[in-house]
This record gives structure tokens, sequence and C-alpha cells, in this order.
């Protein structure tokens, strides 16, 4: 059971930003790693919330950027997570101001309140001993420490940073004074620290009080803090979202909390131990943890190998099929496919970054977009034509809108549409269809039970997403 003295209760804060470019072409901007299953088969996001439910622990507090709010929404609720804090970040200022913004929320109902800080996307495999770091670390948090979850290296890898780890701290068993953390060393300089022993990998995961972390970022990161303050005073309530204020939070400096507060303060504890965690920052990381056959290979989806030796291979879409191989990465999705030896894992965003410079939008964007009500899929497009498919989640429903460029024709293949076309209400049944012309208003509503698929058949001399005009929408969107 999670550390709960009397009366006390721990507060997990989870971080849902970040764009996991290394892990492209799946983790994407429009839809990065912390939303995938890509341990097992739930989200990320959803096994990091569910570490941190039951005794002991409070209703997580997610900060998200805003454009994902209904993707944590609804995977927290599949989940069965009750009651979560969705704080909303209007643009990315790294992880200082977030972590300031939660804090300051935080503390408006307990400012004692004991905060678990932790990213939504790094993989734990020994839960009992992440339990017992974490009583530790409380335990220690609540003595007035900022502590750190330090990991036992089990290689010397570059990916990471590292901590230098001091003396015990007296009347704190199992923690630690932090000497120093050090940057993401070379292969000899991580080889030395592995040989020396005292050294341990960064997690990015905090422990301490919410008015210890306030009162250090006061001292050492002040216009951090009264930005983020600022920001939660402005802020305002949308849905089940707590959205801060845009031009407060946006005048907070861009900046980690590693720099902003965790390498300055005189407060800085740590908790070695050894809990099977991975920030899965990489194919090749995922690769170290994931399951492997005989051949010490990885497959997942449509994946078919011949004399392939040590790689990890994954099909979101067409088959693929490796043959006298070793040591790749392969990883094929709907529109990009991915080959890396694992040595070179690490420069993934490279890639990334020549397609962000060419302008092409494999870089940020899936083929698939989520929406509020379900998602909607590119499947053919040509000159003045486009075929997609659509899925509208039960009870769920589209803007009312209209375009001024394109026409539509929705034909229903799995469930059951009510459609507002204009002044009428129609239903429309599987195997129907319904022709919407250019420029009238409509809407579609999913009344059922089940999901609702529809073909949809664009036509016209316009077909960007930009064409719509939103006369009336239940998730505030403009």
């Amino acid at each position: 059971m999670p550390y709960q003295a009397a009366g006390e209760m721990i507060v997990p804060v989870i971080l849902c930003g970040g764009s996991g470019t290394r892990l492209w072409p799946v983790s994407r901007k429009s839809f990065p790693k912390q939303f995938w299953p890509l341990i097992s088969e739930t989200p990320m996001l959803a096994e990091t919330a569910l570490r941190a439910t039951g005794p002991g622990f409070t209703a997580p507090l997610v900060v998200a950027n805003q454009e994902h709010r209904f993707v944590v929404a609804e995977q927290l609720r599949d989940a069965g997570i009750k009651a979560p804090k969705i704080l909303l970040e209007p643009v990315g200022r790294n992880s200082a101001p977030a972590i300031a913004a939660a804090a300051l929320l935080a503390a408006e109902t307990d400012p004692g309140a004991v905060l678990w800080i932790m990213a939504a996307d790094a993989a734990i495999q020994d839960l009992p001993a992440l339990r017992e770091a974490l009583n530790i670390a409380a335990a220690a948090a609540r003595a007035g420490y900022i502590v750190t979850f330090g990991m036992h290296p089990t290689a010397p890898e570059t990916g990471y940073g590292y901590i230098a780890e001091g003396a015990p701290l007296e009347g704190l068993p199992g923690a630690r004074k932090l000497e120093r953390f050090i940057e993401k060393p070379d292969a000899a300089s991580a080889a030395a620290m592995l040989k020396e022993g005292g050294y341990l990998w960064n997690s990015g995961m905090f422990v301490c009080k919410a008015d210890v972390l306030i009162e250090e970022m006061q001292t050492l990161a002040p216009e951090v803090l009264e930005a983020a303050r600022q920001a939660v005073v402005a802020r305002k309530s949308d849905l089940d979202f707590i959205r801060l204020d845009e031009a407060a939070f946006a005048a907070a400096p861009d900046i980690s909390i590693d720099y902003a507060v965790a390498e300055k303060t005189s407060r800085a504890a740590v908790v070695p131990a050894a809990i099977g965690w991975s920030d899965v920052g990489s194919w090749s990381a995922l690769a170290e943890i994931a399951p492997r056959d005989e051949a010490g290979n990885f497959i997942q989806g449509d994946v078919v190998l011949e004399k392939a030796e040590n790689c990890y291979a994954r099909s979101d879409g067409m088959l693929t099929a490796l043959l006298g191989v070793k040591d790749l990465v392969v990883v094929t999705t709907q529109d990009a496919v991915l080959v890396a030896h694992k040595s070179e894992a690490q420069n993934v965003k490279k890639i990334v970054d020549r397609l962000k410079a060419a302008k092409r939008p494999e870089a940020e964007n899936h083929n698939r977009t989520y929406r509020p009500w379900g998602f909607y899929e590119s499947l053919i497009q040509g000159d003045r034509f486009q075929v997609k498919r659509i899925a509208v989640w039960p009870g769920r429903q589209l803007s009312l809108q209209k375009h001024f460029h394109r026409a539509e024709h929705w034909v229903v293949v799995a469930g059951c549409a009510l459609v507002t076309r204009d002044e009428e209400k129609i239903l429309v049944r599987e195997n129907e269809s319904i022709y919407l012309p250019l420029g009238c208003v409509h809407r579609l509503d999913n009344p059922g039970k089940i999901p609702l698929t529809l073909i949809e058949v664009q036509s016209g001399a316009y077909l960007g997403e930009d064409d719509i005009v939103r006369i009336e929408d239940n998730y505030g969107r403009d």
C-alpha cells in the first residue's frame, strides 16, 4: 500500500505534454506516444494513472496540451479514473511552468499536499518496488526535501541524464543526499560512471510538498512562479477542464524543472530504486523491455519474419516482412515506414526534422485525426474529391456546421445516424445514405449504443479542414 500518514494523501501530478518524436512514425505531435498502447494493451497515460490509484492517493491532476484534452479525458474515463483534474496548457513552456501551475492549484486545497510528479509516458515494470520507493520518498518529502527517484543503471546508457548520490539522510532510511545532476554523457563517461558506482539514472520523477516547491521556485525561479500564479488566478473552467490563462502562461520562461529548481536547490534528495523503469525514449529502449522470441525478435501486428535476429518489428498498417536481417527496428503505419538499425534509434528525430523542413504533413500529423466525438481518416484523395472514414462514439455529435466549397455524401456502414440537414432531421440506418449539398447547415449525431461508422465522399473545389463554419458546438471549439 502507498505511504499515507494520518489523514494525508499523495496527489499524483501527471505531465502529459510532449510529442515523442524519437518514436516516429507512431508518435507524432497530433497523437504522441503517451496515448498509444506501446507496452501493453493499455495506453501509457492510463497505465501511469492506474499506478497512482487506490488508498493513499487523491484523484490525479493531469497537465495536458489543450489540443489533446478530449483524448486525455476519454482515456482516463476508459481506465476507470474517477474525477481527475485536467489542467490545460494554452502553449508549451516545458516542465517548470507546468509543475508550478499544478503545485499552485494543489496548494489551494492543501498547501502541505505531497505531490508525486511524473511523466505520462514512462514504463515501470516492478510495481511493488515502486510502492516501496514511493513510501521512502513521501517520508523525505514530508521532512521538507524535494525528492527524485534515481534508477540503478543496468548499462552505460547515453540516452539518460545521471545523478551522483551523496550520503544517507539521517532519520530517513533509503533516502540520500543528491550531490549533483549530470547531463547525458558520452559512451566513455557512461561506462566510467557505471564502473565506479554511486551514479544513478535520472528518472525525472519528483516527490515534494506543494508549499516547499512553491517556496523554492519563489527563490530560484521567480519569473516562472509568477507567470504560473497569474495563469492559475485567471483560469477558466471549460466543461471538465481547467484552462490556464493564455497570456499569463505564455509569459513564463521555457525551462525544465531540472534547470529551474532541481539542480539549484539545497533540498534535493534521491531515492535509489530498481523498479524496471524506462522512459521509452526510443525504439531501441522499447525493444529492451518488450517480450522477445528465441531469436531475440519482437513482433506486433501483421508481421512475418524469416531468418531475422534481434529485431523489433511493428505494423499498424500493411503486411510487413523481414528476411535475413538483424538488429533492425521496422515500424509500419498507414502512411509511413521506418527502417533503422537499433544503434541509430536515438537519431529518429533527425528524420522528423528533415520532414518538417520539407513541410511534409507526416512529420506531425497522423492519417487518423481524433476529435472529441470520435475520429476521421482519409482513405482516398484525388482532384476535387476525397473519401473519408468517420467514426462517432455513442451519444456524441459533431458541431452544427456548413461548408462553402464542398458537398458531402454520407453512407452509413455500421450503427445508426441522426442527421440534421437544414430544417430536416433524418434517421439514416446501416446501408443507407444521405446527400448534403454545398452550403447546407448540417450535423451528425450518434443516438445509438454502438459506434457509428460512415464513409464520407467529399466533392468540390477546396477540401481543406478549415472550410468549416461552426454554428453550434458542444466542445468549446470555434
